[in-house]
């Protein structure tokens, strides 16, 4: 039998008070089961809450220095603890294991940034207008936070999110995604084995509809951050509005890669492979749409084959897979019943667009890597977010259409042109509606040091990461102070 998983809260490993569990399945395998979890209940999740909260004030009370010992600390253990946790994100989304070290590598150069960050953030002294005042502002933390962490990077994120969160001062409660529960665990144990004080960090496993209200509407809240669907999303910004609570949303994405004429066709039909099937093409920053110039369509595709033909689609930790499952039966229905939709609505199946259930792969959540063309703006595959390995390619006349359509949908994260004219290039960039932008690079590339967010529906709140990563943690004071009175 698989083992059992507890809740952390208040320094314990813990069962539920509801003496409830749930079975976590491979996706490689869905006969697998990885692990067996808490079902938390909403008591759960007050007594997390409350640990976070009884502890805030002797958190907050240490130095920012002695906080950073505590986080340093725990990053050498993530650093020392790489392959371990690559299997675990592995066995639970899917990712081959070159993929989930990467991830852990990006949480390095998060949490890094963020540690820096942090014992360098301070306020600012102004002068004041008066003869004699002292005039400055200082930044204080918030109190106890929710951080809701995504299934797609299960690792990163939390990583991204709790750094900043601790490092100024905050306690959390961090509720994983149900389908990956375990790589929440391996970044809590992180800090239990650097010895951070009992309550500063809390698990609790789930639910979100039970658990995640609770950490949404519970006073003692005082933030939210929350990595996922722009459904729901939508919904905890507004349960958390009543309570006059700060929201962190990082929602869905539709994110496209314009080809102009003069673009380099090799570079730009491997940066479409690249983000477009990288884990399964369940980044949120994910190429989706490919919006190609009439001119050079046709060699853009043929390059485009050539890319994605070479993927080998397998179980995460075969040495010989580069495109592992999507994560789960719920996201495999999907994905299959989005292809399906596009297929009715007339775009042109060009390659894939089935699971794949020959051999080893036959009881995972296998889907072949899958390009539309023809595709039009009306439709559902250049529309909606369907998170997994499909690609639209669709036509333009000129650049200006180019842009129109690139924009021409509800989300705004990420987009990517690929041109050798400066002007146009710079233009795209003022002209896309996007939160993150580049040119002659792929959607997905992110650096640490810079404010991750997207605007319309993909993001909503103080963008995450980058110098407003500690900025959403913490509220600021300002100070006048008059002497020689």
């Amino acid at each position: 039998m698989a083992n059992i998983h507890n809740n952390y809260i208040d320094g314990k490993w813990i069962p539920s008070s509801g003496g409830d569990t749930y079975e976590q399945r491979s996706p490689a395998d869905l006969a697998e089961v990885t692990g067996v979890w808490q079902k938390s209940t909403t008591d759960d999740a007050r007594q997390a809450v409350e640990a976070a909260r009884r502890a805030f004030e002797s958190w907050s009370g240490l130095s920012v220095y002695q906080r950073a010992e505590y986080l340093n600390a725990a990053l050498e253990l993530m650093i020392e603890r790489a392959d371990a946790i690559a299997k675990v994100i592995t066995a639970e989304n899917g990712k081959t294991i070159p993929e989930s070290r990467s991830e852990i590598a990006s949480a390095v150069r998060e949490m890094e940034f963020q540690i820096y960050q942090g014992v360098r953030t301070g306020g600012e002294v102004m002068p004041s207008s008066m003869s004699g005042v002292l005039a400055y502002t200082i930044r204080r933390p918030l109190g106890a936070v929710a951080v809701i962490a995504p299934w797609n990077f299960p690792f990163n994120v939390p990583a991204r999110k709790i750094t900043p969160a601790l490092i100024s001062g905050n306690t959390c409660v961090l509720k994983p995604a149900q389908l990956t529960p375990g790589a929440g665990e391996q970044f809590v144990r992180l800090f239990e084995d650097a010895g951070v004080p009992a309550g500063v960090i809390n698990l609790i496993t789930g639910s979100g509809s039970v658990i995640g209200a609770e950490l949404v509407t519970n006073p003692a809240i005082r933030a939210i951050t929350f990595t996922g669907s722009t459904e729901v999303g939508r919904s905890i910004n507004a349960k958390a509005a009543t309570g006059m609570k700060r929201t962190q949303l990082e929602m869905g994405g539709k994110n496209p890669l314009v080809v102009l004429t003069d673009a380099d066709l090799p570079a730009a039909a491997a940066a479409t492979a690249l983000a477009a099937f990288a884990c399964a093409g369940q980044w949120c920053t994910s190429t989706s749409r490919a919006i190609v110039q009439r001119p050079v369509l046709d060699e853009f595709i043929d390059l485009l084959l050539g890319h994605v033909r070479k993927i080998v689609v397998g179980k995460g930790d075969d040495k010989a897979s580069t495109m592992g499952p999507v994560c789960g039966q719920t996201q495999l229905d999907g994905i299959l019943a989005a292809i399906e939709k596009g297929k009715a609505q007339g775009a042109t199946l060009l390659v894939g667009g089935g699971r794949i259930t020959e051999g080893d792969l036959a009881k995972g959540c296998f889907v072949e890597p899958t390009v539309f063309t023809d595709v039009t703006a009306d439709m559902s595959v250049a529309q909606d977010e369907i998170f997994g390995p499909v690609l639209s390619v669709m036509t333009v006349d000129d650049f200006d259409e180019a842009v129109d359509l690139a924009n021409a949908v509800e989300f705004g994260l990420a987009s990517s042109v690929y041109t050798a004219d400066l002007e146009k290039a710079m233009e795209f960039v003022g002209r896309t509606d996007v939160g993150l932008t580049h040119v002659n690079m792929p959607t997905a590339y992110k650096e640490p040091q810079l404010s991750f967010g997207g605007v319309k529906a993909s993001g909503h709140g103080i963008p995450e990461a980058g110098p407003t990563g500690i900025e959403f943690f913490t509220e600021h004071k300002t100070v006048y102070i008059r002497t020689g009175v």
